[in-house]
């Protein structure tokens, strides 16, 4: 564990990340492939916690667009990272990889509510913790969900993979003439309008002091190679 960069690390996962080659929806060959860079990562000895979005399946946000009530739109979003957390999990647990899902909404039938006291007491034990439902209130995203599990949790570090590897100026896909940043201060995320991640997800990092990492774990060995300070990344502190 010398080589490593951090010791215990909350990763923001995308519900867009399980899709795939389709358009929405839990892809299986996609997550048989993600939970392998996974246990990867739990061989280091690594502590890891994990939020997944539900985007692939529902977003409330959307949902109020279309004329459904924002509150029931977001609980649905929650149900929805609850499913895609199951997926993850039983994904994990086939290749031997022992995890647990805490739901901060009480599905007792299904998973474990969210106890921060358990939750220490399964990394101690090295099971990987999946956080589901969000913060289990409306209004707020998967992203400050993370933030916020991160600092419950004493995180060194939260990493959130997306389909670039870093912060760019611009859109990548739109401008060729991008420029990714290599660091960034928390108040230059917020001050450029940097959209990559939510406001209040930067702030609440920000206020404990938690360095947010934003890079592409879709490319094979990039997440183990972050983790030792290597890789293609843009960090937040």
């Amino acid at each position: 564990m010398k080589d490593l960069k951090w010791k215990r690390v909350l990763l923001k996962l995308s519900g867009e990340s399980l899709v795939g080659d389709g358009s929405y929806g839990i892809s299986p060959e996609m997550i048989k492939s993600l939970a392998l860079d996974l246990k990867s990562v739990f061989e280091l000895n690594i502590q890891l916690c994990i939020v997944i979005g539900g985007g692939n399946i529902y977003r409330g946000l959307s949902g109020a667009a279309r004329g459904m009530d924002r509150t029931t739109g977001d609980y649905m979003g929650m149900l929805a990272t609850v499913m895609n957390s199951l997926a993850l999990q039983n994904a994990l647990e086939e290749i031997n990889v022992q995890t647990r899902v805490q739901s901060a909404l009480p599905i007792s039938a299904v998973c474990e509510p969210y106890i921060r006291r358990k939750a220490f007491r399964h990394l101690e034990k090295k099971r990987i913790v999946i956080f589901a439902a969000g913060t289990g209130n409306p209004y707020f995203t998967t992203d400050t969900a993370a933030a916020l599990r991160a600092s419950e949790m004493n995180c060194d570090v939260m990493i959130k993979a997306t389909l670039v590897d870093g912060i760019y100026s611009s859109d990548p896909k739109i401008d060729k003439n991008a420029v990714r940043y290599e660091k960034l201060s928390y108040m230059d995320v917020l001050s450029k309008d940097l959209q990559v991640i939510d406001a209040s997800a930067v702030s609440l990092a920000r206020e404990n002091k938690i360095p947010l990492v934003i890079s592409s774990i879709f490319e094979n060995g990039n997440l183990v190679n972050i983790l030792k300070g290597k890789g293609v990344y843009t960090i937040v502190n």
